[in-house]
């Protein structure tokens, strides 16, 4: 299953005010809202939360790379 990390360390580097980071939190939101009727799930990892998709051709559609182990991603390969 394709998988990736969800970070976003711009809040505070890139966001001057309040407004700008709120801005930020709307945006992400809507993007999380659209991720969540395309079939996009959370998965606990071992040490963090993953966003995954169980097809990987809608995953690959939105650009994502997969943080699956290479031995993994060539499985995948048809």
């Amino acid at each position: 299953m394709s998988y990736f990390t969800w970070k976003d360390d711009g809040l505070t580097s890139d966001c001057a005010s309040l407004q700008a980071m709120a801005a930020r939190f709307e945006e992400t939101a809507s993007l999380m809202r659209r991720m969540s009727k395309e079939g996009f799930e959370i998965k606990e990892g071992s040490k963090e939360k993953l966003i995954t998709h169980k097809n990987s051709k809608i995953f690959d559609s939105w650009g994502f790379i997969s943080e699956e182990g290479p031995f993994r991603q060539l499985k995948l390969i048809p």
